[in-house]
């Protein structure tokens, strides 16, 4: 998008941030978010917005945000609710080896209802009745939002009239397939081979607990599941789930069993199909599904990124590290090590990818000795990238890897990569049958 389109934009950014930030500034960001990044434009502006401290929705009241239940989104960490209290009770829990009585219940207004937590007793809510919950911190738990009252919260009787429209909770799971699976749904059913599972000690809240987790497959992907109860799950056989949820870790869906959760043996439907297979996708489908699990995606090679080349690790954590300190091991001896960072295209998308030493030193022939010798005798190590850069620009790779998201869009670690041969006659028969049927 050029600036013209960009303008109305950042016009309504200026507003929000209340000039907190120069235009120009903004300009520059949205322009790096939408353009350089390919991140659409609504994600654009909610991260600029969380980066610069402006609020998602909502109006200031004090510090806190005012807001309807059906408009949290669930990681809101300072906001005001007025709700009416649907059900409420007063219970004991056991919190870092102490009992504790919190008051727990269901609010409601006319846009939904949400479950709330008051971490202390002393509150005497009634049923029915209007309160404003002050600086309130949202968080889901099992997909749903939670209301939350910390220390920091006030709650006060309000004189306010809320009616609450009849409303009928349904749990039908509805059938999903894991390659369709996204981050946020919730009551899915999914059928899957069990490719791998574990049992892990966790500490919740100073008690130990096993928590199930492993991967799953069907012809359509990968996915994380989880499980607080034993299931009795084992490898290679199939299962239903149903009344499962989807939660999300750096853009990556992971199936949750939960405690309405329902685990069946199921015959397996998908015969001798080989599920541990890469799941092929275009780069529009990885961008749209946010991330994913062993993905194979090709296309051209269309930029190599800052942070490519010789770069120096900690030996420690091996985090990558600039005038050789850490930021968690302070001052260290640096290794050496190689790297890409590259845009790939394909022409329905692009996606960033980060490509380690040893793939790095197969698609370009660098190595890292080579890379050490050439950076001392010049006498720096930007060198690098410059060599790499005509080695593998505009070249045509199959990359093989998990997919997350952040702020900046998709991002493939790359555990396998070759360079794609092309078919020229093939792909230029293509392209005419195209440009023929469209005349």
């Amino acid at each position: 998008m050029n600036k013209e389109e960009l303008t109305p934009h950042v016009e309504e950014l200026k507003r929000v941030l209340e000039e907190k930030v120069t235009e120009k500034e903004l300009m520059d960001e949205l322009d790096k978010y939408v353009n350089e990044y390919g991140v659409d434009m609504e994600s654009a502006k909610r991260a600029i917005r969380r980066k610069f401290g402006g609020e998602e929705s909502g109006f200031i009241t004090g510090n806190a945000v005012s807001k309807k239940i059906g408009d949290l989104a669930g990681n809101e960490p300072n906001v005001d609710i007025t709700a009416r209290v649907v059900y409420v009770e007063k219970k004991q829990i056991r919190a870092r080896g102490e009992d504790k009585t919190i008051i727990s219940g269901i609010l409601g207004d006319d846009t939904g209802t949400a479950s709330f937590t008051i971490w202390s007793d002393s509150y005497d809510l009634e049923k029915g009745s209007v309160y404003i919950f002050k600086n309130a911190y949202i968080k889901t738990w099992n997909d749903r939002i939670q209301v939350n009252m910390g220390s920091r919260g006030v709650v006060e009787k309000s004189d306010a009239t809320i009616d609450l429209p009849e409303r009928t909770i349904s749990y039908t799971s509805v059938e999903s397939k894991i390659g369709d699976l996204k981050e946020g749904m919730g009551n899915v059913s999914v059928t899957g081979r069990i490719l791998s599972v574990e049992e892990r000690n966790v500490n919740v809240r100073g008690e130990d607990k096993i928590v199930y987790s492993g991967l799953m497959a069907d012809d359509t992907g990968k996915v994380q599941f989880s499980a607080w109860n034993d299931h009795n799950l084992k490898e290679g056989e199939t299962i239903l789930i149903t009344n499962a949820y989807i939660r999300g870790w750096k853009g990556i869906p992971q199936l949750n069993i939960g405690d309405r959760s329902e685990v069946s043996r199921v015959d397996d439907p998908f015969g001798s199909a080989d599920l541990d297979m890469s799941s092929n996708k275009t780069l529009r489908e990885v961008s749209e599904s946010g991330g994913g699990l062993d993905i194979t995606v090709s296309g051209l090679v269309v930029d190599l990124r800052g942070g490519s080349g010789l770069i120096f690790r900690c030996p420690q954590c091996n985090r990558s590290v600039l005038g050789g300190e850490c930021t968690n091991h302070g001052k260290i001896d640096p290794v050496h090590d190689l790297r890409m960072k590259i845009v790939l295209d394909d022409g329905s998308g692009a996606i960033g990818a980060v490509l380690n030493r040893e793939l790095t030193e197969k698609l370009t022939g660098v190595t890292l000795e080579n890379a050490v010798s050439l950076s001392k005798a010049r006498g720096e190590s930007g060198i690098i990238a410059r060599e790499i850069a005509p080695k593998i620009l505009m070249k045509r790779l199959v990359l093989r890897g998990n997919v997350m998201s952040d702020e900046y869009g998709p991002m493939m670690i790359v555990s396998e990569a070759d360079t794609e041969e092309v078919d020229i006659e093939k792909a230029a028969t293509k392209l005419l049958d195209v440009v023929e049927g469209a005349l």
